[in-house]
């Protein structure tokens, strides 16, 4: 059980930096190019959220970070050459948008092995950045 606890621990860290990442790139869009207080804020505090989960299940030893393994991940160097090249801002946008949405949906399926207790704190930031996603279209278009 040991050794697939330690891969359910890696797909749980692997998206937690996914998550947070796609969070960020959102957030200085909407910041830098968007202008917008109200979308920066926002999605500032979901990764905020993430990241107050992310120590929470930290609290379970060091099990995410040493479950981590770059050097031998399958997909490591596929990554790279599946880059869709980006014609603006509104594709990196929504390319980082479907990244947190499909993140947060992994740790919150993984999670209800872990400690079921992360799952809905997980399944609420999907609904939150569903939404956010909406206001974001919306500032974008107009």
């Amino acid at each position: 059980m040991a050794k697939l606890e330690n891969k359910i621990f890696r797909i749980v860290d692997a998206n937690l930096n996914r998550a947070r990442e796609g969070l960020r790139v959102c957030e200085d869009i909407a910041r830098f190019i968007l202008n917008s207080r109200a979308l920066t804020k926002e999605l500032r505090d979901v990764r905020h959220k993430v990241s107050k989960i992310k120590k929470e299940l930290a609290g379970r030893g060091v099990a995410l970070i040493a479950s981590r393994d770059t050097e031998c991940d399958c997909g490591r160097l596929n990554a790279s050459k599946l880059m869709t090249p980006r014609k603006g801002y509104e594709d990196i946008m929504t390319a980082n948008m479907e990244r947190v949405k499909e993140s947060l949906r992994v740790l919150e399926e993984f999670c209800r092995i872990i400690d079921e207790r992360f799952s809905p704190r997980f399944a609420s930031l999907r609904f939150d950045v569903y939404a956010i996603e909406k206001r974001a279209y919306i500032k974008r278009i107009s």
